[in-house]
């Protein structure tokens, strides 16, 4: 014997030893000792390959795979199949080869990728047939049949299926049988054929038990248990749960017992005991961890994200379900993960965040239509069209849902089939024709029955509420709300529960039950403020509160109905401090987090994570800019925008996280919108009045408050005083003679109902929607319609009185800063600029470029058109300003040094004011990205960091006493119902800025020059606070005959504490 043979047969012999132990210890089955296995395979592999026994390392090979795809890990289960492939097929092996092609079949399989699986599976089953493995055919067809089923082609899935099912009886083979039968089974459940689905569960359930297949036996008993849930049966699913769930744990099945763990879970969710859902959840994840399914570990994360979303714990909803995205991605699972995707779209859509909805489904729907997977694709088709219903575009919502109908119905998804039906009718109803839009709803109620989908039923219920309402058979309406209400109850679902209760609060209202109505909207409202404040996410809470303004709106009518028919009882104090509890509770809360310091004690990973972020948005917004002066593709600018949102996302959740793991903040006592009482003790003075309007869809409120008084008034609706808002704007133009008549016509609405009450006081104008874009300043007193509200009346804007009274308790013992004046003005934009040779500058310039230049600063993401040009005028603004106060107390930033480094700098907290005039960015799609740009690039003509977000301006600590944005249109932002514009205005308050001044639209800037000029003027060298200030001013301008038309001086406002 030669040595070579020798160490041939040594090499041989010891790793058919390795190859015994690894058995040995893939048999126990336990994860660490599947891990454990590996090993010994991986060694026994290397040793069959030194003997050159190829077939026996293919086998090794073949059982690596078999335990990575049993512990999750799909990718690594497909290397080792296609190592095991080629050695199978050099030795002539067919029976591996087919084995193992279909074990590669199976990987595709569960990544939902079955046209490829069917394309193994394929390969394999002649190679079973020409071998005669009667078995390995069966196990094939049993394959093939379930691709089918995934693709809801159930008839040609029980074709294979019964093609197996003799092949395995001919076997003697009962336990495969079995399989075959619970496949069976599960076709015809999913045919909604459930009587069918149990016969054949309940013969593969006999023979389990009879081979002792405990495990499998458990299988069964859980997917019978699955058929009675869908039944509405749930009682007895959860016996046969609880039948299944010893079996698991006697065979040491950890997976199954946390499958059965999932399942009991699921049916105390459609009971709405969200609680005992969440044990058996948390009980199920450790457990499918531990045998490392990812998939169904996933799939219990995303439970558990659907629990929190019903019970309106919204901040914990997007945890979970980030959790369980990046598993189904991890392990390839596209079906997973855009199911995820889905309830991520889902989430935000109930909270009105519409556009970031549309997003995530059409992230999810290539994912099901690349998997064929029908099912999936009706769903997410059906949520697109719900986001255009939502949009009024009812059009396209129609075509979206006529796509989803015949692909839910092809796969038997009855649930899901009526929903679809649901949203049909809702939007016929919202286009008047409730014929149509009842025979919907009344196709769709049959099917939530048969599938015991209570919460289904409840929506459709409410929505036949709401067909009867508009026909005003307010009887009949109330029956199906009261159909409604116990079944939203049931599954916990405290948002349709709030609907139903105003739905019926409004037809109570109908028939003149005032008093029952007020009783029903006060449930309504608790159940609101419950839920918002579950929402850590301001500007989710936000965008929740805009979606359930309806409510405030009606509590305030209804409230004011009973105000005239008892105007003693106090009910127009009631309605004021509804509206109070209506509007700009995000800043109110924001105020009171800044002054808490939350982000003290925050770990510093997640302060980092947020600094990491809040770079590469700014990175993208200097790639945009640079594309902006560039040739650029559409598709280059859509991926810097999709980027953009992608980081915004990821940020609004992280500073959720960081203020939930805040320990200042779970100490965090939020205050409560103030009452009429407070208003007059905390806010208001003999000097001051305050006028809150209020619009409404049928009737507008305002509310005069003095010290000691309160008068309401009824205005005309929303919709006249909005077309009355735009035309007054578009008519604020220089030189524009048509701004007196159309203001008058504005102010007729506004002022003239109180205006025997203002005398020369001063006006708190807390604004509603289109108001808040409107210069009350220069409205035409009504009674003398050629002369401004500016000369009889100081005025202040703000977002609510309840902000004031905030700001006030908050800095009332701070100091004010020892310096007086900081400004930053004229930054380097571009390359090209002269000051980079150190050439002599220009020191005017024309009116005509000065507007257009202006015009500028008004950079929304969406004009990449324009290059920034520079803004010569802000040099001559900041060198009058800066003249008016010493230079040991002013700071000077212009040109290069009007940087982010500057704006950013601590030292700014030392000085009392400070003064912006450069280029504004307002977003009003995605407020977060408005801001202000300074100097692109260094003196050496480096490209550096210029934007100043409003993600940076939170950050900021800026206790100063004023701060001013010379930029257009800087006192604007998103118009979000309920909070009001979200713009630059609450960043700086955020920062610690007692108030700011800012402008409504672009103005000239050789104007706002003379504005900035006379208003410091006065501040500094008369002695008058900022509002006095600043009224002064505008004054002056006014009785100028070059600068008399509001357009020139009535667009800057103080918005804050005046005093």
């Amino acid at each position: 014997m030669t040595a070579e043979i020798a160490q041939q047969l040594a090499n041989s012999n010891a790793a058919e030893q390795v190859y015994q132990e690894a058995i040995a210890l893939y048999e126990q089955g336990t994860a660490e000792s599947l891990r454990q296995a590996i090993t010994k395979f991986e060694q026994a592999v290397i040793l069959y390959r030194q003997a050159g026994d190829k077939h026996s390392e293919a086998v090794s090979l073949g059982y690596i795979g078999y335990i990575y795809n049993s512990l999750g890990e799909k990718q690594k289960a497909l290397e080792f199949f296609n190592q095991a492939l080629p050695l199978y097929r050099a030795v002539g092996d067919r029976g591996g080869e087919a084995t193992t092609l279909t074990n590669i079949g199976a990987v595709y399989s569960s990544w939902g990728e079955h046209q490829k699986a069917l394309e193994f599976y394929h390969q394999a089953l002649p190679l079973f047939q020409a071998v005669g493995d009667r078995g390995g055919e069966a196990t094939t067809l049993n394959h093939i049949g379930s691709v089918y089923s995934s693709w809801g082609e159930h008839q040609k899935a029980l074709d294979f299926f019964n093609q197996a099912l003799p092949l395995r009886r001919a076997m003697g083979d009962r336990g495969g049988e079995a399989t075959t039968l619970n496949n069976i089974g599960a076709v015809y459940f999913s045919r909604g054929e459930h009587q069918q689905a149990l016969e054949f569960y309940n013969q593969a359930l006999l023979l389990f038990q009879a081979v002792g297949n405990r495990g499998m036996a458990a299988t069964t008993l859980t997917n019978i248990g699955a058929v009675y849930s869908s039944l509405g049966e749930h009682q007895k699913a959860l016996e046969l749960y609880n039948q299944a769930l010893p079996l698991t744990r006697a065979v040491g099945d950890r997976g199954g017992e946390g499958t059965t763990l999932h399942n009991i879970g699921n049916i105390y969710s459609s009971w709405g005991e969200h609680q005992k859902a969440l044990e058996f959840y948390n009980q199920a994840l450790p457990l499918l961890r531990a045998v490392g399914d990812r998939g169904m570990a996933a799939t219990t994360l995303t439970n558990i994200g659907a629990v929190y979303f019903l019970s309106g714990e919204h901040q914990k909803v997007l945890e979970f379900y980030n959790q369980a995205l990046l598993l189904f991605q991890a392990v390839g699972d596209r079906v997973g993960a855009a199911r995820t995707l889905n309830n991520i779209g889902n989430f935000y859509s109930s909270l009105g965040e519409q556009q970031k909805a549309w997003e995530f489904y059409n992230q999810a729907l290539p994912l099901y239509q690349a998997v064929g997977d029908r099912g999936g694709e009706g769903i997410t088709l059906n949520n697109i069209g719900r986001v255009y219903s939502s949009w009024g575009e009812h059009q396209k919502a129609l075509e979206f849902y006529n796509q989803a109908l015949p692909l839910l119905r092809t796969v038997g998804d009855r649930s899901m089939e009526a929903t679809t039906l649901t949203n049909i009718g809702a939007v016929y109803s919202s286009s008047g024709e409730h014929q149509q839009a009842l025979e919907f709803y009344n196709q769709a109620l049959p099917l939530y029955r048969a599938v015991g989908d209570r919460g289904g039923e409840a929506v459709t219920f409410n929505n036949i509420c709401t067909v009867y309402s508009s026909w005003r058979d307010h009887q009949k309406a109330l029956e199906f709300c009261n159909q409604a209400l116990p079944r939203y109850r049931a599954v916990g679902d405290r948002d349709g529960e709030a609907l139903t209760l105003y739905n019926i609060a409004f037809l109570q209202r109908s028939q003149g039950n005032l008093k029952e109505a007020l009783t029903l909207i006060d449930s309504v409202i608790t159940i609101i403020e419950d839920l918002r404040t579950k929402i850590g996410s301001q500007e989710l809470r936000a965008s929740y509160f805009a979606t359930v303004q309806d409510y405030y709106e009606f509590y305030i009518d209804l409230v004011m109905q009973l105000h005239q028919q008892n105007p003693d009882r106090g009910y127009d104090a009631l309605a004021l401090h509804t509206s109070e509890r209506a509007r700009a509770r995000s800043l109110s809360e924001l105020l009171t987090e800044a002054n808490a310091n939350i982000r003290s004690g925050v770990d510093p990973k997640l302060l980092e994570q947020e600094g990491t972020l809040t770079q590469q948005l700014n990175t993208l917004e200097r790639q945009r800019y640079e594309l902006s002066s560039s040739q650029y593709t559409e598709e280059q600018l859509a991926q810097i925008k999709q980027q953009s949102k992608s980081l915004l996302v990821q940020l609004d959740q992280l500073e959720a996280q960081i203020r939930l793991t805040s320990p200042r903040y779970a100490d965090l006592k939020y205050p409560e919108p103030l009452t009429l009482q407070q208003i007059q003790q905390q806010v208001l003075d003999d000097d001051t009045v305050l006028l809150e309007y209020a619009l409404g869809e049928e009737s507008s409120y305002l509310w005069a408050v003095t010290k000691n008084s309160i008068t309401s008034y009824q205005l005309p609706k929303r919709s006249e005083i909005e077309a009355a808002v735009q035309t007054f704007r578009q008519s604020l133009i220089p030189d524009s003679r048509t701004n007196l008549d159309t203001g008058l016509s504005l102010s007729q609405m506004l002022i003239a109902p109180v205006a025997d009450r203002l005398g020369n006081k001063r006006l708190l104008i807390v604004g509603d929607g289109a108001l808040q874009s409107v210069p009350f300043a220069a409205l035409p007193i009504p009674s003398s319609p050629t002369t401004p509200l500016l000369v009889q009346n100081e005025i202040i804007t703000l977002p609510s009185a309840s902000t004031v009274a905030i700001q006030r308790r908050q800095l009332q013992n701070r100091s004010p800063a020892t310096k007086k004046l900081a400004v930053i003005a004229d930054p380097i934009f571009n390359l090209n600029d002269p000051r980079f040779a150190s050439t002599p500058q220009p020191t005017s310039e024309t009116p005509t470029n000065s507007a257009l230049n202006r015009a500028t600063r008004n950079l929304g993401l969406g004009d990449t058109a324009k290059v920034l040009d520079r803004l010569q005028y802000t040099r001559t603004e900041a060198e009058k300003i800066l003249a008016l106060v010493g230079v040991n107390q002013s700071l000077q930033a212009l040109d290069f040094n009007a940087s982010r480094t500057t704006a950013t700098d601590p030292n700014l907290a030392q000085y009392q004011i400070i003064h912006l005039a450069t280029h504004g960015l307002l977003d009003p799609v995605n407020p977060e990205l408005s801001g202000i740009v300074l100097s692109l690039y260094d003196q050496q003509g480096q490209p550096q960091d210029g934007f100043l977000r409003l993600h940076d301006i939170f950050n900021l600590n800026l206790p100063v006493e004023l701060v001013v944005l010379s930029a257009c249109e800087t006192g604007l932002g998103k118009q979000v119902k309920g909070e009001g514009l979200v713009g630059l205005t609450r960043g700086f308050m955020y920062a610690g800025a007692r108030r700011v001044v800012v402008s409504l639209w672009s103005v000239n800037d050789v104007a706002t020059s003379e504005v900035m000029a006379k208003f410091y003027q006065k501040m500094l060298e008369g002695g008058q606070n900022p509002v006095s200030a600043l009224r002064a001013a505008q004054l002056e301008m006014w009785k100028s005959p070059n600068w008399q038309s509001p357009y020139y001086w009535a667009a800057f406002t103080v918005q804050g504490d005046w005093r």
